[in-house]
C-alpha cells in the first residue's frame, strides 16, 4: 500500500507548460469517512485552500504575508486527476498586493480564490484572548477523531480535544462548540499553508448536536490571518483552535473558527457557510 502523502508532497506543484500550477489529489486527503472509499466523499475543502494560497505565492513570486483568503467551491475534484491552478495579480502596491486563483480539471472549474497580501505595520497588536486554552498537556492524546465517521483527512492531523471530540451528539442541549490543540502529524511547522488546511480540519459544528447529522457541502470559505505563525508562538506546530455554530436553518449552516497561538496571540479567524445537502428517501 502506497503510504499517504504529507501536506508539503501536495503543495509540490508541478509547472505546465502554459505556466500553470498542477497537483493530483490524493484520496487520503477526503472529507468522507474512513468507513467508505474516498470517493465517497470530496476533496477536503481545507486542502484547497491551502492550495489556493501556495499557488497565489508561487506562481506570483509573492513575499508578503497572506493577510486573507477567501475561497468558493464550485464543484466537486476528482481524485488522482490533476488539478491546474492559474494564479493572477489583480492589482500589487507597496503595502497591500491584490491576487485570484482559478482552479480547474479538464476544463471545468473546481473552484476560485481571492487573497490580500500586506505587511504588518510596527506597533504590537492589543487583541485580549476571551477564553485561556486549556494546557496541551493536560489533554488526553488518545481523544481525537477516530472511528467510522472519521473523515479521512483527519490521519493528517495530530489532536488534543478539550471535552471531546463531540461528533454525533456530543453536545446534545449544549452549544455546538468543540475546542482542541491541533498540529500536523507529521510535526511540520506552522505556516499560512497549514492553518488554512487547520482551520477546516474538524467535522461541521452542527454534527455535534445530533446523532444523525445532516449532510452539507462548503460553498464559501474565509480566513483572515491575523499574525503569522512562528516558532514561537506556534512550538511544535501546535495552535489552539475553537470551531462553533452561529446559525442552522433554511438550507444553510455558517460556522466560525478561531485559531490561537500557544502564547494566547490570535492567529486568525474563519467563517464557512455550507449548503444543506437534499435527504433522499428510501
Amino acid at each position: 500500500m502506497t503510504p499517504p502523502q504529507s501536506l508539503d508532497a501536495i503543495l509540490a506543484f508541478q509547472t505546465l507548460e502554459d505556466g500553470a500550477l498542477s497537483v493530483a489529489v490524493p484520496g487520503h486527503f477526503s472529507n468522507g469517512p474512513n468507513s467508505l472509499p474516498p470517493e465517497k466523499g470530496f476533496p477536503f475543502g481545507g486542502l484547497l485552500a491551502a492550495l489556493c494560497a501556495q499557488g497565489m505565492r508561487e506562481g506570483l513570486s509573492l513575499t508578503a504575508p497572506l493577510r486573507s483568503l477567501s475561497v468558493q467551491y464550485l464543484s466537486a475534484a476528482k481524485f488522482g486527476e490533476p488539478v491546474s491552478f492559474r494564479p493572477r495579480l489583480l492589482r500589487g502596491g507597496r503595502n497591500v498586493l491584490y491576487a485570484a486563483i482559478e482552479a480547474d480539471q479538464d476544463g471545468r472549474m473546481t473552484h476560485h480564490a481571492t487573497g490580500t497580501y500586506g505587511l504588518d505595520s510596527a506597533p504590537p497588536p492589543a487583541s485580549p484572548l476571551h477564553r485561556v486554552p486549556p494546557a496541551l498537556d493536560s489533554l488526553n492524546p488518545e481523544a481525537r477523531i477516530h472511528g467510522p465517521m472519521a473523515p479521512h483527512f483527519s490521519s493528517q492531523v495530530e489532536y488534543r480535544f478539550d471535552g471531546g471530540p463531540n461528533i454525533l451528539g456530543g453536545n446534545e442541549g449544549k452549544p455546538a462548540i468543540e475546542r482542541t490543540w491541533m498540529r500536523m502529524a507529521d510535526g511540520r511547522a506552522l505556516d499560512e499553508a497549514a492553518l488554512c488546511f487547520l482551520l477546516d480540519a474538524v467535522y461541521p459544528p452542527a454534527w455535534t448536536i445530533t446523532r444523525t447529522p445532516a449532510m452539507m457541502t462548503t460553498v464559501d470559505f474565509r480566513i483572515d490571518i491575523l499574525t503569522d505563525p512562528t516558532p514561537e508562538n506556534a512550538p511544535d506546530g501546535w495552535a489552539f483552535f475553537e470551531f462553533s455554530m452561529i446559525d442552522l436553518g433554511l438550507g444553510w449552516t455558517v460556522d466560525d473558527a478561531v485559531a490561537w497561538g500557544a502564547d494566547g496571540t490570535p492567529l486568525a479567524v474563519a467563517r464557512q457557510r455550507r449548503k444543506l445537502l437534499p435527504q433522499r428517501s428510501a
